[in-house]
């Protein structure tokens, strides 16, 4: 992208978040924000945290921000269920849609922030043990016999319906047939070894237990189990195809209205956007949207042909449905055995 282009957006974020930044008070205020998150999102969010409440006590108000992790669908219910979230950060749109529809939240919340409320891009890749040794190179070497495979659940977990997307969305490109992409996701899915909860979950079974023979997950996850155990015990395989993820960001306006916290709740989901939270975006292993930050690290990250949700799903609405309610596809194939957890209804 052309420099005029990189100093728009940079401009644009320090506009957003200046916005948001009141001026100092005459009695500084503690305040304190909860971020519900999804699961492998806490190193990141551990950063940026650090780096916001240094920027609002120019403001200043004293600001604690905790944070609470697990899967994404999981962390969606316990906000419905009452837990007082003041931004919620989550794998997909459609979770917090569901908070949209109980009203804790604007319907249009996609609206409010750059790129759909989404600061930053992921994707679905492999990580196998050293060696590979069972020659995983791609989707279908996954679904063959033999091959254990540790993935989340999609009933709970965000990544874990990414995961289930990217590998019906391989297939039907291949074949383009829906029957096919079926009959290859359920054998892929009689692999699973285990079905975590979450994606964090699914790592520990993985690296630290030493269960399966692949990890599907993201791909910002598998980089981190290779910086925190070793590139000598693991490797990352890159699909040839996979899907575009879009994790996504909100206020919950009924909380923070009865917190008092709506401004520093707005600059902290702005602040994801400014130069500097992009590059800690970058350093974490996920994909920026600023294109000075997305160019620093592009190096990192493989060429995978990435296809949407909208593009071959027509969107998180309609995938939902189609896919991951109760008696949806994913109940229709998924026939637990072994170590597998069964899903949890939603």
């Amino acid at each position: 992208m052309k420099p005029t282009h990189r100093a728009l957006f940079s401009l644009l974020a320090g506009i957003l978040l200046a916005a948001t930044l009141p001026a100092s008070p005459a009695t500084a205020k503690d305040l304190s924000l909860l971020n519900v998150s999804y699961d492998p999102t806490r190193e990141l969010y551990q950063e940026i945290n650090k780096k916001f409440i240094q920027k609002w006590a120019e403001t200043g108000d004293t600001l604690t921000i905790n944070q609470s992790h697990g899967g994404s669908g999981k962390q969606a219910r316990a906000v419905l269920d009452g837990l007082e979230a003041d931004v919620v950060t989550l794998a997909l749109a459609d979770d917090i849609d569901r908070l949209a529809k109980s009203k804790l939240l604007s319907p249009d919340w996609q609206k409010v922030l750059p790129g759909n409320s989404s600061p930053y891009t992921s994707t679905i890749v492999f990580l196998v043990r050293k060696g590979n040794p069972k020659g995983i190179k791609d989707w279908d070497d996954i679904a063959k016999p033999g091959v254990d495979v540790v993935t989340p659940n999609p009933k709970t977990g965000g990544s874990s319906r990414w995961v289930f997307l990217a590998a019906w969305g391989y297939q039907l490109r291949k074949s383009g047939s829906d029957a096919d992409a079926q009959d290859f996701v359920t054998r892929l899915y009689k692999n699973v070894a285990v079905l975590d909860s979450g994606a964090r979950g699914s790592t520990i079974t993985f690296a630290q237990r030493g269960i399966g023979d692949v990890l599907i997950t993201w791909e910002n996850e598998a980089y981190l189990s290779l910086k925190e155990f070793g590139a000598d015990k693991f490797e990352i395989v890159n699909p040839s195809v996979s899907i575009l993820a879009e994790p996504s960001v909100a206020v919950v306006d009924a909380n923070v209205d009865k917190h008092g916290t709506r401004a520093a709740a707005a600059a902290y989901l702005r602040y994801l956007y400014t130069p500097e939270a992009q590059d800690i975006i970058g350093k974490n292993y996920y994909r920026p949207r600023d294109p000075a930050a997305k160019a620093k690290y592009a190096g990192q990250f493989a060429k995978i042909n990435l296809f949407t949700i909208d593009d071959v799903f027509g969107g998180w609405p309609k995938a939902q449905k189609r896919f991951f309610v109760d008696g949806a596809v994913f109940d229709q194939i998924y026939k637990p055995t072994g170590n597998a957890a069964a899903p949890a209804a939603r």
